[in-house]
């Protein structure tokens, strides 16, 4: 039975991750094409969400989340690699998630740029990755856990 205010597109399996992160812990939201299943067998809770959005995710848990408000860059994205680069890529996802942020945080909020391989050693130290059914290319996106204040 779903819960007053608590979106009813959070699992019960995720929204007990949210709840054992501390200050400093990562969680991603992972497309369809990133390799979560194997990413995990290094160490991360893997958390299905397929048939869910990114950003439909995403509004989801910034109604509960606190971004790190102790760093530079308490979000992080997947850069393009050179060649998508090159072919001028659209990435429109971005720009929702960027909105997504702003308006939960009521600020602008920082997101970093990763590099493909560096994203995927980071996403080894994640504490879960959320494989979510986005099949927009490069929508992989770190959260880093804040502080209530």
């Amino acid at each position: 039975m779903p819960l007053k205010g608590i979106p009813n597109q959070l699992s019960p399996e995720l929204l007990k991750t949210l709840a054992e992160m501390g200050h400093g812990d990562e969680i991603i939201l992972a497309d369809i094409h990133f390799p979560s299943a194997s990413i995990c067998s290094h160490g991360p809770k893997q958390i299905r969400a397929d048939g869910l959005s990114a950003t439909v995710l995403l509004e989801a848990i910034m109604q509960l989340f606190p971004l790190d408000q102790y760093v530079d860059y308490p979000v992080a994205r997947m850069d393009l690699v050179s060649s998508d680069k090159e072919k001028g890529l659209k990435t429109p996802i971005w720009d929702k998630y960027q909105e997504i942020l702003d308006a939960a945080e009521k600020k602008k909020v920082q997101i970093q740029y990763v590099e493909r391989f560096d994203f995927y050693e980071r996403a080894k130290k994640a504490f879960a990755i959320v494989h979510t059914g986005e099949n927009q290319q490069y929508a992989n996106i770190i959260l880093k856990k804040g502080c209530l204040v």
